[in-house]
């Protein structure tokens, strides 16, 4: 998918799915007032989406003010530049930290938990949410800690 390939990944997908191989689907974790909440990537179901989604909406606006751009490059489907900036959107970590600065009171820290690697895009979106909240973020991922505090 990288290269471009996609009547290769088609053809992958189909044997994939032959086989019976499934793709683990990216999930984030994040725990408000002793309660899980679950989120994956383009989720529609959480009883706050709307609110979520409004809240990504302003940070992202606050991030591009100041110097956060998209980062595309990894975003491996056949689809227009701005539709993968829209997908970026909706990775279930950015879902996950919106949820939580929604639901905490100013300055608490978020923890998240993700069950792959986060993505250069969100690493780097992460940054500014931290920085723009005022908030320490800590993200444990499939391989690590990430420690964001001040956008760093």
């Amino acid at each position: 998918a990288a290269a471009g390939q996609w009547d290769s990944c088609d053809r992958i997908r189909e044997l994939m799915k032959e086989r019976g191989v499934s793709k683990l689907p990216g999930r984030t974790w994040i725990e408000v007032s002793s309660r899980v909440h679950s989120f994956v990537v383009d989720d529609q179901v959480h009883p706050q989406i709307n609110e979520i989604h409004a809240e990504l909406q302003r940070l992202s606006e606050q991030m591009k003010e100041a110097g956060y751009e998209p980062d595309t490059r990894f975003v491996l489907h056949d689809v227009s530049e701005e539709e993968k900036v829209v997908r970026l959107c909706h990775h279930s970590e950015k879902l996950a930290i919106a949820f939580g600065l929604l639901n905490t009171v100013p300055g608490t820290r978020l923890q998240i938990y993700k069950n792959l690697r986060v993505c250069v895009d969100c690493h780097t979106a992460t940054k500014f949410m931290a920085k723009i909240a005022g908030r320490e973020i800590v993200v444990r991922d499939g391989n690590r800690f990430h420690h964001f505090k001040d956008g760093f």
